[in-house]
């Protein structure tokens, strides 16, 4: 049978990063055995819907590039999904369970529930309506009392078997007998889950293992209406940085937010990925494609996933350097231009030069801005361990660096020309490359780094401004030891 996943939020508020990794595992199952990808908005609980959400969720499935196969806005033999559009389709569902004894009618009201909790607030059912007889529940629905419908859990035990946890068997006892159907007509999360999966011929469920001990509610469920139960996949769970499990209700930030901030969608996507599975060998960095085809539920992992704004950080660096070069320019230019203004810029040369240097392409402009004016900066910056130089070291690397530059023409003002120029003047000193180009890079930059090395920056910056600069950088390193 073919693969048939489905993504279903409810329309409470923003996708976090969690919700996404969700729908992209979900995706990523199907699509790895070109099975079918399905959207649904479980939006049963009406008290907690958030109007625009639901367009919310339609766009970030967009941006992120995990296009569904059926579902709002695309139709389909079910489509489109939307559970309280198909309120009719649960009552003769659960109704059918009463008939075979799976199920049964509860009258008791709010007040008599709340009077069963504990010390804790913790209430559970203590069955009363269980046991009613026919022709009581009959009177009672025909004087149009409230009501709601509960499955019945029989003695024994459930097991099941999970994808990531492997074999799980729970107690009955342990689970009370949930409602299935509300008071207004509506089904509950976990009844409308199972009906909705079975019409729609879910055959494997990714869901957070905070789901697991509900996962025998949902056998039972199946086994009673005599449904061909799905392959379960829960997901382990995944906290923020402060170690809390990541929720809308904590604050943590929605993908929108990181979007804004300057993430690329292809690398929350990939992030995301990397946030409880494991990839055979040492890449981390994926396209999507390159994640449908890497994708496999046997390496998700069962241990906790943090969230980590600098591994995601990283993430998005990468994906910047690969991406194409004609797409990384037009993302930067606005940055760029607002960065530089000196005329005759080259402002696709700046975008050569930053790509590989940020992490957001916002960043490009931070690594330029010495352009238009030299910053004022500190001598401290000459110092470099590893380049073996320090303030007095490079005022001579500045004062040979001037006396060979001073010499070349305009015509060979070229990157390469000037490699050659300067590392001649080194050896011709007596100095190491690294000591006399480094003093030129901060000279020009006023930075501890440059979007690209010392001759780089003096075609870039041209003969004049080189000069200037460079004495301006001998007369700050005199002044300092003066």
């Amino acid at each position: 049978m073919r693969i048939r996943t489905r993504y279903a939020p409810s329309p409470t508020g923003f996708m976090h990063i969690g919700n996404l990794r969700s729908a992209l595992y979900e995706y990523l199952i199907a699509k790895h055995d070109d099975g079918v990808f399905i959207l649904r908005l479980e939006d049963t609980d009406q008290n907690r819907y958030v109007d625009a959400a639901a367009d919310a969720i339609f766009e970030m499935l967009k941006i992120t590039g995990l296009a569904y196969d059926e579902g709002p806005g695309v139709g389909g033999p079910y489509g489109p999904y939307i559970q309280s559009e198909r309120k009719d389709d649960y009552l003769p569902v659960a109704e059918k369970l009463i008939e075979s004894g799976k199920a049964y009618y509860c009258f008791c009201d709010k007040e008599r529930l709340d009077a069963l909790s504990d010390e804790h607030g913790v209430a559970r059912y203590d069955r009363r309506c269980l046991g009613l007889p026919a022709e009581e529940v009959q009177k009672r629905l025909a004087s149009g009392e409230p009501y709601v419908i509960r499955q019945w859990i029989p003695e024994g035990k459930t097991a099941f078997h999970d994808e990531v946890y492997g074999d799980i068997a729970i107690e009955n006892s342990e689970m009370e007998d949930q409602i299935l159907i509300k008071s207004d007509g509506m089904p509950t999360y976990n009844f409308a889950n199972v009906v909705d999966d079975h019409a729609m011929n879910i055959t494997h469920v990714a869901r957070g293992s905070e789901y697991l001990t509900s996962t025998p509610k949902y056998k039972l469920l199946y086994e009673a209406l005599d449904w061909e139960v799905p392959v379960y996949v829960h997901l382990p769970l995944m906290l923020n940085e402060e170690g809390h499990k990541i929720s809308k209700r904590q604050g943590d930030m929605s993908v929108a937010d990181l979007l804004k901030m300057g993430f690329l969608p292809e690398a929350v996507v990939n992030y995301a990925a990397l946030l409880g599975w494991s990839p055979e060998g040492n890449n981390e960095i994926f396209t999507l494609p390159e994640l449908v085809e890497a994708f496999e539920p046997k390496n998700i992992s069962k241990s906790p996933s943090t969230f980590d704004m600098k591994k995601l950080t990283w993430v998005n660096g990468e994906h910047i350097k690969r991406l194409p070069f004609e797409k990384y320019c037009e993302m930067a230019l606005p940055f760029l231009r607002e960065a530089v203004k000196t005329p005759g810029v080259d402002y696709k040369k700046l975008a050569e030069m930053t790509q590989s240097r940020v992490s957001f392409v916002k960043d490009c402009a931070a690594l330029v801005d010495f352009i238009d004016a030299l910053p004022d900066y500190e001598t401290e910056l000459y110092t470099h361990k590893k380049m073996k130089t320090n303030p007095e070291i490079a005022l001579r690397g500045l004062e040979v660096s001037v006396d060979a530059l001073e010499a070349q023409e305009e015509p060979g003002w070229d990157n390469d020309s000037l490699f050659a120029l300067l590392s001649k003047a080194a050896e011709t000193s007596g100095m190491a490359r690294s000591q006399l180009l480094w003093p030129v890079r901060t000279a020009l930059s006023g930075k501890p780094a440059s979007p690209c090395g010392a001759t780089e920056l003096c075609e870039l910056l041209g003969k004049a401004e080189t000069l200037k600069r460079l004495r301006a950088g001998i007369e700050k390193i005199k002044g300092s030891v003066a």
